[in-house]
């Protein structure tokens, strides 16, 4: 074996076996990021932001700290008697952060106050460790949600997530739906059950019939690469192992993002984001391994509990028409819980990333959606 080949090899294995803090006192000098690189390029993201921003660290009582924004038109007066618009509360999906919503944030800040959040175990939330149990892990996620909600005083929201984020804000609205007028789901992950991967006998007893395979949009590459090591390694210890290669695999694996916002950036500004974002001691990757039975689906299916949440509360599912994720979910979504309160809407010319491959259109829907709520 090449000896850098090896090297990387066992560098990931320390990764999966051990996660030990000795391992991570010498790995920042072997990849060439820091939580104040991170906080660098989130400052630059964050600087195309026109309304009033507060960008602040919200702590939880177990002292976790929740990376924050706060986003309200810029120097607006309302009458007195006029009642506060419902915020919008966006949750990311796995691997992003705040700074993924630079193009939706303003615009979607105009008539009521934004919230937008580093989820626990990314971006630069606090870093905790995850239990291994797929429910333990989930509810890790969703009570740091619930405690940030407290520790804001919010008293309801439109839960908006996108993702991993839209699994995480339906199992939310499911614990804690008082809290929540409007839930918006943008390409979530982790709805459907793993299907048969190839057609299987159903009896032995003559039956001839078999299970067919569901078909899918075809994986894109990063999909796959990923795919290959989920199962061995936590899903983003390549690129803490590629060392000093680390954010020229991102830019590899994911020039999209490069294009996404070329427009705004000329450089590398939104994939350096994610590298940093991603090669920081992983902690949220652990609790998504934990309910991953691998990157596209969950071990908890949330087509199993979609029913739990309650038939009077609005639920819309934003697809993009050229995603991976299959928008067939959404469809059976629709036949479990009352059908009047249950939309599927896909945004055509757009991937996964619905909200940068069409922000104007994701936020022209988003915008009607919120209105429909005060």
């Amino acid at each position: 074996m090449d000896p850098a080949t090896a090297t990387t090899t066992d560098l990931m294995q320390n990764e999966c076996e051990t996660e030990s803090s000795s391992i991570w006192n010498w790995w920042p000098s072997w990849r060439p990021t820091s939580m104040s690189l991170l906080k660098t390029t989130e400052s630059k993201i964050l600087a195309c932001i026109q309304n009033d921003l507060w960008a602040r660290f919200v702590t939880l009582p177990n002292q976790d700290r929740i990376r924050t924004l706060s986003l309200s038109k810029k120097a607006v007066r309302k009458p007195a008697e006029q009642a506060p618009k419902t915020p919008l509360v966006m949750v990311h999906g796995f691997g992003g952060g705040v700074g993924l919503w630079i193009r939706n944030m303003d615009t979607l800040s105009q008539s009521r106050p934004l919230y937008a959040f580093d989820l626990l175990g990314f971006g630069r939330s606090s870093r905790p460790p995850f239990p291994s149990d797929a429910a333990k892990a989930e509810e890790q996620f969703v009570e740091s949600i619930e405690q940030w909600r407290q520790s804001l005083g919010l008293e309801n929201m439109i839960l908006l997530g996108h993702s991993l984020g839209g699994y995480l804000a339906t199992s939310y609205a499911i614990q804690y739906p008082s809290r929540v007028s409007h839930l918006i789901l943008v390409d979530p992950w982790g709805f459907p059950e793993r299907p048969q991967t190839q057609t299987q006998t159903q009896t032995q007893e003559g039956q001839d019939q078999g299970t067919e395979v569901v078909k899918r949009p075809p994986l894109p590459t990063w999909v796959k690469a990923l795919a290959a090591v989920v199962s061995l390694f936590n899903p983003l210890a390549v690129i803490r192992a590629a060392g000093p290669w680390g954010p020229g695999l991102v830019n590899r694996f994911r020039p999209d993002f490069k294009r996404k916002f070329e427009d705004l950036f000329e450089d590398d500004t939104m994939t350096q984001y994610i590298y940093h974002c991603n090669a920081q001691t992983p902690s949220g990757e652990v609790g998504f391994r934990a309910m991953a039975e691998s990157l596209g689906w969950a071990k908890r299916p949330m087509l199993q509990r979609v029913h739990q949440l309650p038939p009077s509360m609005p639920l819309t599912m934003l697809y993009g028409a050229r995603s991976w994720v299959d928008s067939s979910s959404g469809d059976s979504v629709v036949q479990i819980r009352n059908q009047t309160l249950t939309r599927v809407i896909l945004i055509d010319d757009a991937s996964h990333h619905v909200y940068a491959d069409q922000p104007e259109e994701f936020n022209r829907v988003v915008e009607k959606i919120c209105n429909s709520v005060n």
